[in-house]
């Protein structure tokens, strides 16, 4: 594994991240600023990768408990690791197994908060690569959005909230499957690369058993036309 540690510009949070492994992107800071919690509630993380979007999270809304899962081993290595540098080990537990297992720590119906930032496209052997850590966090083989809404809607206490982001193209079958398994979509907004650019992305909170009303916020444009982070995106990096 070939590190470098990245200083998040952000009251000195630091991040150990695998340079040859799956390094996290804008879309992560995003669903981080996106989600809201109490400092009362307990929180699961799913899919928590270098631990960024718990840390964020931990950073930013200060809940309870995080317990973040992770099912590659090394990975989550990484992610205690990060918990550690950051001296959060009291807030966030990292739990290195399948979200599927989920029985094995956590009560039903115990859970406040879900967030997730899932692999965003439906797995296929023949479009994966090689490199199965950036297999498992970009293509749905071991967590799609059935097993996703599943697991959250069985975690969650009735008006508990989940917060997540994925693929526009994934729109349509991510709302069919929340509404099978009692997750009422509230809130969302479609992220754009730029005022020029369809939507790339969607970030959506729903709530379990919540009444049916959707409020679609404004368009978020990552990019100006020249490619650069508009201030917006700036801030969010910054915790602003």
């Amino acid at each position: 594994m070939k590190e470098r540690i990245d200083d998040l510009n952000l009251d000195g949070l630091k991040l150990y991240q695998d340079v040859d492994g799956y390094t996290f992107t804008s879309d992560a800071v995003l669903l981080a600023n996106f989600v809201k919690t109490k400092k009362t509630d307990t929180c699961v993380e799913i899919g928590t990768g270098s631990g960024i979007i718990s840390i964020l999270v931990n950073y930013k809304e200060k809940p309870k408990d995080i317990f973040a899962y992770e099912i590659q081993e090394s990975v989550a290595h990484l992610a205690k690791r990060n918990v550690e540098l950051n001296d959060m080990q009291k807030n966030i537990t990292v739990i290195c197994d399948k979200i599927q297992n989920w029985k094995k720590y956590q009560k039903e119906g115990s859970v406040d908060v879900v967030f997730c930032n899932p692999p965003y496209f439906k797995f296929d052997p023949n479009v994966c690569g090689n490199n199965e850590q950036k297999t498992i966090s970009r293509f749905d083989k071991y967590l799609t959005p059935l097993e996703l809404f599943e697991a959250s809607s069985k975690l969650l206490k009735f008006g508990g909230k989940l917060f997540f982001i994925n693929d526009s193209a994934r729109l349509d079958e991510c709302f069919n499957v929340m509404k099978n398994n009692d997750l009422t979509p509230k809130r969302m907004y479609f992220v754009h690369p730029n005022e020029n650019k369809n939507s790339s992305v969607f970030l959506c909170e729903a709530v379990k058993g919540g009444k049916q009303m959707l409020k679609v916020m404004p368009p978020l444009f990552t990019n100006n036309l020249d490619g650069d982070y508009i201030q917006t995106i700036q801030k969010l990096y910054k915790g602003r």
